[in-house]
């Protein structure tokens, strides 16, 4: 038997589960409960997908040693892992063409910043971007951003073969590894609008952004018409 047969059925543990809160009603705790199971087969099926993830064949070799610039100069791909065996890149939107950078990535990158050390403790973590060094580091000290390492892709090869064939400013999360003197691809996130269901915002799953994880957990959800800002009043 494998270790998913041997688990017990998610309505079995939702019932076992034993919590109560002040004044809530019988429908209230029978509809809470149906939820919980399925939350809890929404874990499984995450753990599933992570699995496969992880089982994946050997990606393609990376054709170069694309140059970067960093916050203290020229920087190869390879230097990106440090000590690292797994380097994950985030390209975000903020093409020298573009007056501020996209809000949506600022968002996510706002919260990545603080998780950056803990993820930097078993994998190397990295922003890039087409604009030129000095303006991604004047929006690393306007956000005030501690953590996160920010590159320039100046001649954008890197972006040309892993983002966008086009050079369009778009987003996009990659992982590579090192292993055994190689430098491979190891995963891309490939959703995107072609792959997004109808009336929905493209998206990956499980999502990047833990600001829409946590409105996924209120009344009000993600909306159809609100998004993130770059300021606000307050």
């Amino acid at each position: 038997m494998n270790a998913i047969s041997q688990l017990k059925p998610a309505n079995e543990l939702a019932k076992s589960n034993g919590v109560r809160f002040p004044n809530e009603s019988v429908e209230y705790r029978h509809a809470r409960d149906a939820l919980l199971a399925e939350e809890i087969e929404l874990r499984r099926h995450i753990e599933r997908v992570a699995e496969q993830r992880r089982a994946l064949p050997t990606g393609g070799a990376v054709p170069g040693n694309y140059a970067f610039i960093g916050e203290n100069g020229r920087v190869n791909f390879s230097d990106m892992f440090g000590d690292k065996q797994t380097l994950a890149v985030y390209s975000y939107m903020y093409g020298p063409k573009r007056d501020q950078p996209c809000p949506m990535c600022t968002s996510l990158m706002a919260a990545w910043d603080g998780e950056a050390l803990d993820v930097e403790q078993r994998i190397a973590l990295v922003m890039v971007a087409r604009s030129p060094i000095e303006r991604l580091l004047a929006v690393k000290s306007q956000r005030g951003w501690r953590n996160l390492r920010l590159y320039s892709d100046v001649d954008g090869d890197f972006t040309r073969d892993y983002v966008s064939a086009e050079d369009a400013d778009v987003p996009a999360f990659n992982v590579f590894t090192r292993r055994d003197g190689s430098i491979r691809h190891f995963w891309s996130g490939e959703m995107g609008s072609s792959t997004a269901d109808p009336g929905q915002d493209p998206r990956g799953a499980p999502d990047l952004m833990p600001l829409w994880n946590i409105l996924d957990c209120t009344p009000e959800g993600r909306g159809t018409d609100w998004y993130p800002k770059l300021k606000y009043d307050r």
